[in-house]
């Protein structure tokens, strides 16, 4: 007993004897150590020289891209799904789409009215199908974007429009929160998981967002619709990186389009009065429709309408909270009745 005592008190002190490096080897760690740690660095640093690089030939092309914009990519032959299409602004993208011989699959809730405006793009010699859809059921979008395939081949283009608020929106009374949140973010996963899959199979495509200024400062009186375009911002942000991460960002584009609720319609009563309308006018949803068009030919990844108030409101998130507060409450851009 005394003995395996004494060999299990050996085999303890063995163990915590440090095990020691050959004299040839442990005589050249420290210069070792300071090679691997300087090439560590030196890899750092070219890679920071490396992206600065790039950042200022990016910076370079944008200002010069301002100046002169890039060449507009031809749409004919693409099929395009707007969703939204009975009214507003997704009205005007699919008869403007039509014109520049894309094949408009018109996506609505509201079969009567989709079914007129096919008609009128028919009569214009447009190509075009309504579709009765909602988009927040899972297995009718799955129907529906099964039926565009079938009648025009895999969608190349999906223009969003759904719970963009128009001016009269703004004044009536706000939906329940649930289908505010499910038409406004749901419907867009929903779509997502139906096309992304198949435009990144096939190598192209063109994903729209459409969100108002409720994404960038809120809404008075429309807290469920400010969210639910905030959640469209953050998804645009989502989907732009997965692509990245996947190496599609070159084959796939996306576009944001911030939307400001001040833009009248023939299809919209004009509800809504600016404390200051002198400073931002007025803007038909047939000319924010040409705006659109022709910033999604050029793939560009950040839209407004109108174009100055993007940069404008880039501008107000590099100021203090209370700076931003205080030129709110000067412009209140919010309902002024």
């Amino acid at each position: 007993m005394r003995n395996r005592y004494i060999t299990r008190c050996n085999s303890f002190e063995t163990k915590e004897v440090p095990r020691q490096l050959p004299a040839w080897l442990d005589c050249h760690r420290k210069p070792v150590s300071m090679i691997l740690r300087l090439y560590a660095m030196l890899i750092f640093c070219w890679d920071v020289l490396i992206i600065l690089v790039q950042l200022f030939l990016t910076l370079l092309r944008s200002v010069f891209h301002l100046v002169r914009p890039p060449k507009a990519k031809s749409l004919s032959g693409e099929v395009a799904a707007v969703v939204g299409s009975s009214r507003g602004v997704g009205y005007d993208l699919a008869i403007q789409l039509a014109t520049l011989g894309v094949k408009v699959a018109c996506v609505d809730v509201n079969a009567t009215e989709n079914e007129l405006l096919v008609k009128k793009i028919r009569s214009c010699s447009g190509v075009a199908n309504a579709y009765a859809c909602d988009v927040t059921n899972k297995a009718e979008v799955n129907r529906t974007v099964a039926a565009i395939e079938n009648n025009f081949g895999t969608i190349s283009m999906l223009f969003h429009c759904c719970n963009v608020p128009s001016a009269r929106s703004l004044v009536t009374e706000p939906p329940p929160i649930e289908f505010t949140l499910n038409v406004g973010v749901v419907s867009h996963f929903l779509l997502l998981e139906a096309i992304l899959p198949k435009m990144k199979k096939a190598s192209r495509g063109h994903v729209v967002f459409l969100t108002s200024v409720a994404g960038v400062s809120g809404l008075k009186h429309q807290m469920p619709l400010a969210v639910s375009q905030f959640a469209v911002q953050g998804l645009y942000e989502s989907t732009l990186e997965e692509l990245r991460i996947e190496k599609c960002q070159h084959t796939i584009h996306t576009t944001l389009v911030h939307i400001y609720p001040f833009i009248i319609t023939d299809h919209c009563l004009n509800d809504i009065r600016l404390r200051i309308s002198s400073a931002f006018g007025r803007i038909k949803s047939d000319e924010a429709a040409r705006r659109i068009i022709a910033g999604v030919r050029r793939n560009e990844l950040e839209i407004s309408i109108p174009k100055y108030l993007l940069y404008v409101s880039h501008l107000l998130r590099l100021l203090p909270r209370r700076a931003t507060l205080l030129l709110r409450e000067l412009i209140d851009t919010g309902l002024d009745l």
